[in-house]
């Protein structure tokens, strides 16, 4: 059982970082069956964020600069994985009329107006709260936290919705069980702990993955890996305005 739990960990860190995470045993566990990990990966995100705030902070660089810095730690962390996600979601649900168009143009890997719009304000929106923050001295913790916390959105949506496609990572990500989805909230919420303000966060997360969630069933009829990435990007900009209207 331990070694089954850690194998599912392993794969969610291959899945949603560029982080060294070592070989898989074979037979590999499902995608779904890992998915509780989800927050667990985020966390290790969060932490190499936290690590680079840190030194940022401690080489006396003003809150912007150190809050781009982390950003862009995670962002290299992850592989743009997420918005990357956010980028084809937007210019799919936006650019085509269609549900089989916006398929189409989702796969594209040209990037759109609406991409390019949704990439700006997603990494504006939480530079500037990760900027607040980290001027009133809840940086660190933030980064922790909603980097943990906003991965439970993907597993929210993976077990909520039926995926839009025959194929691809959401199509992988099926049948998530209904543990490792517990699994996953309740790691999420222990982690929202670790600052004040959970409530509120909770609420603005929840709200965040429903809005995805609903617009994804109303334009593809499902979901994908790409709106997977958008649940967590919504989430994350989510938790940081609660927390900066909380903290900052």
């Amino acid at each position: 059982m331990i070694r089954a739990r850690v194998a599912e960990a392993q794969l969610a860190l291959m899945l949603l970082t560029r982080l060294p995470a070592g070989r898989l045993p074979e037979p590999a566990p499902a995608i779904g069956a890992a998915a509780w990990a989800f927050p667990l990966a985020g966390l290790a995100v969060g932490l190499v964020a936290a690590a680079v705030l840190a030194v940022a902070g401690a080489l006396g660089l003003p809150p912007m600069l150190a809050a781009g810095l982390a950003l862009a730690s995670m962002v290299v962390t992850t592989g743009g994985l997420h918005e990357d996600g956010l980028a084809d979601v937007a210019d799919g649900f936006w650019g085509g009329r269609e549900r089989a168009r916006r398929l189409e143009i989702m796969r594209d890997s040209r990037i759109g107006s609406y991409g390019t719009l949704a990439l700006i304000l997603s990494l504006g929106l939480r530079w500037q709260a990760l900027a607040a923050l980290t001027a009133a001295g809840h940086g660190v913790a933030a980064l922790i936290v909603t980097a943990g916390a906003a991965r439970v959105a993907p597993v929210v949506l993976m077990a909520a919705l039926p995926p839009a496609r025959a194929d691809g990572m959401g199509h992988l990500a099926r049948g998530v069980p209904g543990e490792a989805v517990g699994t996953a909230l309740l790691i999420g919420l222990a982690i929202l702990v670790l600052v004040p303000g959970t409530a509120l966060a909770l609420l603005a997360a929840a709200l965040a993955t429903l809005g995805v969630g609903l617009l994804a069933r109303a334009k593809i009829g499902g979901q994908s890996g790409d709106v997977l990435g958008t649940g967590e990007q919504m989430a994350e900009i989510a938790l940081l305005l609660a927390l900066v209207a909380q903290l900052g």
